[in-house]
């Protein structure tokens, strides 16, 4: 009987990196960042000054929180 295993390389596994699903915290961070960016500039485009605001101030501590990181691994 073949059972069916993931492999690493799978489809599957590849869109969960993607969406921040694998790896540590410093690939949640950058996915939360490039995302958060994104959700700024649609919310920038139709004007929702409220949230806009709001995940601009999330993305400056994904962004902050990648730069402290970083400095860290340096030393």
């Amino acid at each position: 009987m073949k059972t069916s295993g993931r492999h690493r390389d799978s489809p599957s596994l590849n869109h969960s990196a993607e969406r921040g699903e694998e790896g540590g915290p410093d690939e949640a961070v950058a996915f939360i960042a490039e995302t958060v960016a994104e959700l700024v500039k649609l919310a920038e485009r139709h004007r929702l000054e409220v949230l806009g605001h709001l995940l601009g101030m999330a993305q400056l501590e994904a962004e902050e929180r990648l730069r402290t990181r970083s400095k860290h691994k340096l030393s």
